[in-house]
Parts: structure tokens; C-alpha cells; sequence
């Protein structure tokens, strides 16, 4: 996880751990334990250059001031994060005991969140000074933490989407036909970069029969005229990610590759449409999922609707059956149906989508028709 690069001051990351506290307490915890990665580069700016065994930890709770246990040596390197004048820092030295350290900080008998990614032996150790605390996952506890972006996010995030657009635009006038997966993946990769992405988390060039596997890996095959080729990419620009899927074919499509096409382009759109504030999240997917299922396809679609974006490329809410979470105006998340007709070929078409007030806004805006390249 790299730093965001994004224009936030103390004031709105004080914002955003005051607002992740009262939602601790609202769940009926006793706080939040955020170990590094996504949710403390959203919560205090601070990124570690090296994640290492040594224990970094945000502590929040209701009612006291965030505080960052930190090594001594890693300190002054937090103190340079965007948030840390709206926190205490709170350092220990090699050959101490963070865990004591941080149990100070802990109510002794209290059920506490804690973020996805803070390694076992940390978390281990934390159980051992305090036995009497238990821990819930946090994807679990506060799903939605960082689900709803301000202004300023959708803003970024909106960025993103047009540095993918613009990637798109590029990769489709170069050749396809009789050069490698990996060349075009790498095309992608330099494009994606050269429109301002720091990072780049994927670049799926799924060709012919690989397009049949959703999560292709790039490899050696060489594209060739008649195939179907599924295109998806992105990666984080200042900090916020993006993440677009087209469908390209080399020469003109069969009838079926074109029908199938226009098939995942009405379920995209069908999705697209369902957005709007207090649907389920799993409308979203029985809207595209239906388009599909009536057109006797719906076997080969086989992964969700959508995943939310932001900080990371895949966070929640998703769009699968069985979420009921409400929309709310300010959510953002991929409407990607496809079709993957296991031996032929493939089909995506994705966007990102965020939700307004009276519905929805795409935040890719290139063509879902067919584009036909070399």
C-alpha cells in the first residue's frame, strides 16, 4: 500500500477517526485496533515504509484521544503524516513490550475491532496481556467504515476513472494481433503510469479461450486474429484506485461473440440502472445477473456484480446477492457482468459507479460498444 499523494489536511483525518470511534461504539465496541495498510493510510495519512514485525498500532475509542503506537525508530517518520497533529504519538524502544504498552491504552475486558491485516503474533499478543478482551474482524464489524467518500474523494476518485479511460483510448489503437498477453499487459501498465497512477494492481489481458477465466493471469499465449480479448485494469492515482474492464475482438466477431457481447453490455447497463439511494446492494447484481439468466447464459456468469473502491482497488460494499446494505450517496463500486463460456472465449464490460442523490454516476466513460483493433 503506497501514501496517497491526496489533498487532506489533520482536520479531516481528526474527521474521519472521531466518526470511526462513534461508529465503534454504535456496533457495541470498545474501540478500534488498526494495524498498517488501507484503513490507516485512510484514517491518519501515515503509510510505514516497511511493514516489519515490529508493532505499529492506532488506537481508537470513544471518549479519548487517538493515539499511534509506534517503534522509536519509525517515529519521526509518523510524525510527518498528514494526521499526526491529530493524534498522540506514542513510541516504544526495542527490548520493551508494545503489547503492554498498548494494553495501557485498553479496557481490560472489551470487545475491540481490528483491522483485517494486523498480523497474528500481534494480535496474539495482545490476547496474552489482556485476556479478557476479544477482537472481531473489521470488515466484519464496521463493513461500511470507509464506504461513503466526501467530496474531495469522489473527486480523486473520479481522476482515476478518466487516467483509465484515457489508458483505454491509448490501448486500442495499438496492435494486438500476433504479439503476447505479456506485451499488452506491459503497454497498459506504461499507460497507466504515464496518465499519473503511482501504482498499478492488475493488468488481466485475457485472450480467446483465457478470457474464460475471469481472473486470467497474463501470460506468453499470442493473440490472434478471430479472438475475443478481455481487457482490465487499474491501480491507485494520489492515492485512490481505478478499475475499468472492456472487451475488444481482433477483426470482425462471429455473430455469437457479438450477440454475447451486446448480452453482457445490456446486463451492464440493466446494473447500472438499478443503482439509486436505499436499494440493496443486491439489487444491483439481480438486475445485470437477470438480463443474463433470461438470455440463457446465466451459468457462465459466474462471479458478483461489483466491488466497492476507494483506497484500495477491492473493498466493500459488494454487489452480490444476499448484501442487503442499503445504497448510500457517496458509495462507489464496480457494475461488471460477464460472460465466460468455458474453451471459447470471455466477456466484461466494467465501470465504476458512484451513487448521487436521485441515482447513479459512471465514472468510466469510454464506449461499451464493441471496439474492433489489429
Amino acid at each position: 500500500m503506497t501514501g496517497t499523494a491526496a489533498p487532506f489536511a489533520a482536520d479531516d483525518y481528526r474527521a474521519r477517526m472521531e466518526r470511526a470511534a462513534r461508529s465503534a461504539a454504535e456496533a457495541g465496541l470498545a474501540g478500534l485496533l488498526v494495524a498498517p495498510g488501507p484503513d490507516l493510510v485512510w484514517l491518519t495519512g501515515y503509510a510505514p515504509t516497511a511493514v516489519t514485525e515490529r508493532l505499529t498500532l492506532l488506537v481508537l475509542a470513544p471518549g479519548q484521544d487517538p493515539v499511534l503506537v509506534v517503534p522509536t525508530l519509525e517515529a519521526p517518520d509518523a510524525a510527518k503524516a498528514a494526521g499526526a497533529s491529530a493524534l498522540t504519538l506514542r513510541d516504544w524502544t526495542d527490548g520493551k513490550d508494545p503489547y503492554a504498552a498498548t494494553a495501557a491504552l485498553l479496557d481490560a475486558g472489551g470487545r475491540f475491532g481490528i483491522s483485517d491485516n494486523a498480523w497474528a503474533m500481534h494480535l496474539l499478543g495482545l490476547q496474552k496481556a489482556l485476556p479478557g478482551t476479544s477482537y472481531a474482524s473489521l470488515t466484519d464489524a464496521l463493513p461500511m467504515l470507509r464506504a461513503v467518500k466526501d467530496t474531495a474523494e469522489l473527486e480523486l476518485l473520479a481522476a482515476a476513472g478518466a487516467a483509465a479511460d484515457a489508458t483505454f483510448e491509448e490501448i486500442r489503437k495499438v496492435a494486438f494481433g500476433g504479439r503476447r498477453e505479456s506485451e499488452v499487459a506491459a503497454d497498459l501498465a506504461g499507460l497507466l503510469r504515464r496518465f499519473g497512477h503511482s501504482q498499478v494492481d492488475f493488468t488481466i489481458v485475457a485472450s480467446g479461450p483465457n478470457g474464460a477465466n475471469p481472473h486470467h493471469e497474463v501470460g506468453d499465449r499470442v493473440i490472434e486474429r478471430g479472438d475475443m480479448v478481455v481487457l482490465d485494469f487499474g491501480g491507485l492515482k494520489d492515492g485512490y484506485g481505478s478499475d475499468t474492464s472492456r472487451t475488444v475482438h481482433v477483426g470482425e466477431p462471429t455473430d455469437e461473440e457479438r450477440r454475447v457481447h451486446d448480452l453482457v453490455r445490456a446486463a451492464q447497463e440493466a446494473g447500472f440502472r438499478a443503482v439509486r439511494p436505499g436499494v440493496p446492494c443486491q439489487e444491483v447484481d439481480r438486475a445485470a445477473r437477470a438480463v443474463i439468466a433470461d438470455a440463457g447464459y446465466g451459468e457462465y456468469f459466474i462471479h458478483r456484480t461489483g466491488h466497492g473502491i476507494g483506497v484500495t482497488t477491492h473493498e466493500p460494499p459488494y454487489m452480490i446477492e444476499g448484501e442487503e446494505q442499503p445504497l448510500v450517496p457517496g458509495m462507489c463500486f464496480s457494475v461488471e457482468p460477464g460472460v465466460y463460456v468455458p474453451g471459447r472465449f470471455g466477456v466484461r464490460i466494467e465501470d465504476i459507479v458512484t451513487v448521487t442523490e436521485d441515482g447513479g454516476r459512471r465514472l468510466n466513460d469510454t464506449t461499451r460498444e464493441m471496439v474492433i483493433v489489429d
